[in-house]
């Protein structure tokens, strides 16, 4: 059987015959297999192509599948015994994790039995194990998680990465994090020529360590060859800009960046949920705003934005939040959907190695088949 990443220039009508394949790891969140099997049936409602790959005790998942009439035919439940747990040290999974659900659904996923991985279990096992499983492109020693970051762009997100992959990045890890970035805005949200920024303490030149300003050089002699736009310097009040698409910056500063964001965005979800029920007064003002309130706690709500995404290895993995609900692993499955239609395994392997890109078939490049905003 092919193992995914062994042939990135495979027949691209051959793809888009079959149904979408997602293989699901639906032992490791915080909230159990329910929550991942009722995300599994809310967004298999709207993906009639979906079928499901479901990883973990077959005992515990056959009746929770059975519940969901949506699902019926469309789930096979491949069992695994053991789980990785949160507290698991990533050193310790890679040496013990092979019958893990974790591990199933990566290999599934290596040997072409599934378009993408998706996990809501512990960040650093899953990486580890991606890695040895899915192993590493070619070229590519630190892989990165992108995360899409709700924003006032017509597409409604911006992408950044890396957010926790690894804690620093050299000049050429950047650089390649832009290529990997321009990739994922592409083929995940249509955009024909992502606009890149680096992450800085501020937008002006002279500002900055020396491999930032290393790196904006790599960058943006990148930016013809690889069809974005680079707009030099950013600093954190742009990351939910419309004045970019992709924000590059090293693993340490994008996770707490994150962690930030969420924790802030709950924060505002309780405040104005108290401001509203503190007097008979507010709850009556509340009731007239409703319409307006659900907007704004859509639009803030980290569960829609959920699911990162793991680039650099031999396959495309999707990481869900630990604790996700059933809104938030559908979140997180939709993602997986979409970069599976777009075949975004495939492509970002041409991206990020030029001597595959020569070989490809015309019409079968990623910069030809890309779309939206130019």
């Amino acid at each position: 059987m092919t193992r995914a990443g062994d042939n990135p220039v495979s027949d691209a009508a051959d793809r888009a015959a079959r149904p979408v394949r997602l293989s699901v790891d639906a032992m490791g969140g915080d909230r159990g297999p329910s929550a991942v099997v009722d995300g599994m049936a809310d967004m298999a409602k709207g993906n009639p192509d979906a079928r499901f790959l479901l990883h973990g005790d077959e005992a515990v998942l056959a009746p929770l599948v059975a519940r969901h009439g949506v699902l019926a035919g469309r789930v096979e439940i491949r069992h695994a015994a053991d789980v990785v747990s949160m507290e698991d040290k990533p050193s310790q999974v890679m040496r013990h994790g092979k019958g893990t659900s974790m591990w199933s659904a990566l290999a599934a996923v290596r040997d072409g039995a599934a378009d993408v991985a998706i996990s809501c279990g512990n960040t650093g096992a899953l990486m580890a194990l991606s890695m040895l499983v899915l192993r590493r492109l070619p070229g590519v020693p630190r892989p990165a998680i992108a995360i899409l970051w709700p924003s006032r762009n017509p597409q409604g997100y911006n992408v950044m990465l890396d957010v926790g992959a690894d804690v620093k990045a050299e000049a050429e890890d950047l650089r390649r994090f832009a290529l990997m970035g321009t990739s994922y805005a592409r083929n995940g949200l249509g955009i024909a020529r992502p606009r890149i920024g680096l992450m800085n303490v501020g937008t002006e030149e002279h500002k900055g360590r020396p491999e930032l300003h290393a790196a904006a050089e790599l960058i943006a002699a990148d930016a013809a060859a690889a069809r974005f736009e680079y707009v030099g310097f950013v600093e954190g009040s742009d990351i939910p800009s419309d004045r970019v698409d992709v924000i590059v910056t090293d693993g340490f500063t994008g996770n707490v960046a994150l962690k930030t964001a969420e924790g802030t965005a709950t924060f505002i979800r309780s405040l104005l949920r108290e401001a509203f029920t503190r007097t008979p007064a507010a709850r009556i003002a509340a009731l007239a705003a409703r319409g307006p309130l659900g907007w704004l706690a859509r639009r803030i709500d980290p569960r829609r934005a959920n699911g990162g995404v793991f680039l650099g290895l031999g396959g495309t993995v999707v990481k869900s939040h630990g604790s996700a609900d059933r809104v938030g692993v559908a979140a997180a499955l939709e993602l997986a959907c979409r970069l599976a239609r777009s075949d975004f395994s495939r492509k970002l392997a041409l991206r990020l190695q030029p001597s595959l890109a020569a070989e490809a078939a015309p019409g079968d490049r990623e910069d030809e088949q890309e779309g939206g905003r130019a």
